[in-house]
């Protein structure tokens, strides 16, 4: 289903639309971009120094090792920095939508978009939780929402 783009009717931040230009995955991303289309997270975690690693990469960033292994993350982490846009870098873009860093539990930071919520609940230190936008024309996006908790 296509979103319509433009401004928003109300102040609930939601994935962008269908329009907005998709990723494209590489021999190197494309282990993320699967998961995301099962709903599953995941990152890299060297077998050497036991460090995460997020973007993907071929060695680890911390000790050098060749030896990282794909892990599934539980997706639940906290809001490290964020902005709000208000000014789309093209039309397809519908503004307002929160640009974050989210501390992810496992040990790494990822920037995406926070979504779920008015733009002035975003905050450092909120809680949140990876929700993930599937459509039929592109690649599952990984977003996070605040988190609902236990239960």
């Amino acid at each position: 289903m296509t979103r319509p783009t433009g401004e928003r009717s109300d102040r609930i931040l939601r994935p962008q639309p269908d329009t907005v230009a998709a990723p494209r995955p590489t021999v190197l991303s494309q282990h993320f971009w699967d998961g995301c289309a099962i709903g599953e997270l995941r990152f890299q975690r060297c077998t050497d120094c036991r460090r995460a690693a997020f973007d993907p990469v071929i060695l680890c960033r911390h000790c050098g090792s060749g030896r990282v292994a794909w892990k599934v993350s539980a997706g639940s982490g906290i809001v490290y920095s964020h902005t709000i846009v208000h000014r789309p870098q093209t039309a397809d873009f519908v503004v307002p939508y929160a640009v974050a860093i989210v501390s992810v539990d496992e040990g790494f930071h990822m920037l995406t978009n926070i979504v779920g919520c008015a733009p002035e609940d975003v905050a450092i230190g909120m809680a949140v939780e990876v929700v993930f936008d599937r459509s039929p024309v592109r690649a599952a996006l990984p977003y996070f929402r605040p988190a609902r908790g236990p239960g």
